[in-house]
């Protein structure tokens, strides 16, 4: 079949011009200051290592300024202007113009944004914030309070808050940019900065964190801020098995409380023997939770099975956890499997699945050597690569 010279001349040249044009997206963001003449205005990329300044102006009689920059991710993500203290947060989506107008120095609390919904609700959480905050200092100010009441009184604020977030903003599109915007939003109690959703000492918190890592899997299958958001909740709920284990310590032998990182599972197996997931230390291990009954199960264990095959000899296992209704279908799908198969007669409403954060079926982690909880699936690239890794140390 020939293809004409001149059309596939031009399809060259519109290939050429979509690679130039896609990797030089640009985003703008335009305003006026009030009352700022001769500040120095900062445009300021907040990156996961901290606030970076990416440009700067110093305002003139007029106020007006200009931010032209390349998109540096194909996710959101989120910059601040800043004279001195004063900061506006905002977030950008790919290719979009945000104009913003203030008055300084008032420009945290009383500016206005246009051109991006995500920014506008970033707008309305930094006011819901600034409330807070107030209320705090309120409390914390009131002399006729004890120590006691001071702290149940604000933890009341606080969960009021917490609430409104997740059902107004967070749990509503847990994949905008405002949704993870408002996962760190901090309020200062006494002379500390304190996260206001904590993954590290609230296990509700660390349910959050873990809805808009897994919504960002799905809309931004290879954004940082996605992974590094499965990095705080895994980090979380071992965190949060330490404090469990420590709790007990009170009522129970402290020399029979798992030091694992990970959080145990004891189930029978296909034979019915008892299988203990913290058993299987010096292991590399594969924790599976998976439903026969899928439509691309077969596919899955196939896969499985090939690395099962390859690696089982150097200290590879596999844990598998089932959530089939059917006891008899999954004894007949497991009959030739080699690996571990247990199964959560609850389903998905098991309460393994809510301690792990699992938003959907199948999903898997990846266990080292000392029990310790690494990564999920959503955070690995080449799963035969992080096996490798693991394996060697």
């Amino acid at each position: 079949m020939k293809i004409n010279k001149v059309v596939y001349g031009a399809a060259i040249v519109m290939a050429a011009l979509c690679v130039t044009s896609c990797n030089n997206k640009k985003f703008h963001v335009v305003g006026t200051a009030t009352d700022a003449k001769d500040s120095t205005l900062y445009l300021e990329n907040m990156s996961l290592n901290g606030p970076q300044v990416v440009d700067s102006v110093k305002l003139g009689e007029d106020g007006n300024f200009e931010f032209t920059e390349k998109s540096i991710a194909d996710n959101p993500e989120f910059y601040r202007l800043r004279i001195a203290n004063q900061i506006i947060n905002l977030s950008i989506d790919s290719t979009e113009t945000v104009s913003v107008k203030f008055a300084y120095p008032t420009m945290a609390s009383s500016y206005e944004v246009a051109g991006s919904e995500n920014c506008a609700k970033i707008k309305e959480l930094a006011l819901l914030q600034q409330g807070l905050q107030t209320k705090v200092n309120v409390i914390a100010g009131n002399m006729a309070l004890g120590v006691d009441a001071v702290e149940d009184s604000v933890t009341k604020v606080l969960e009021g808050y917490k609430d409104m977030v997740k059902r107004n903003y967070i749990f509503k599109e847990p994949m905008k940019a405002y949704s993870y915007f408002a996962l760190f939003q901090t309020v200062a109690l006494g002379n500390q900065q304190a996260l206001i959703f904590n993954p590290r000492s609230n296990e509700a918190d660390i349910k959050v964190y873990a809805a808009v890592a897994t919504s960002w899997d799905t809309y931004y299958p290879n954004a940082e801020r996605g992974k590094n958001l499965h990095n705080i909740a895994i980090e979380g709920m071992k965190d949060m098995r330490i404090v469990k284990a420590q709790q007990q310590e009170k009522y129970i032998d402290a020399g029979k409380v798992q030091s694992a990182g990970i959080i145990d599972i004891a189930l029978n197996d296909n034979n019915g023997n008892l299988r203990k997931l913290s058993q299987l230390k010096g292991k590399v291990v594969l924790l599976d939770f998976h439903a026969f009954a899928t439509e691309r199960s077969t596919e899955r264990i196939m896969m499985l099975r090939g690395l099962y095959n390859k690696y089982h000899g150097q200290g590879f296992e596999i844990y598998q956890v089932s959530v089939d209704p059917n006891e008899h279908f999954w004894k007949t799908q497991t009959a030739a499997l080699p690996w571990i198969n247990v199964r959560d007669e609850n389903g998905t409403n098991s309460q393994l699945m809510a301690s792990y954060n699992i938003q959907r079926i199948p999903t898997y982690f990846l266990i080292d050597r000392n029990n310790t909880l690494q990564k999920r699936d959503a955070q690995v690239k080449d799963l035969e690569a992080e096996l490798k890794a693991l394996l060697s140390r």
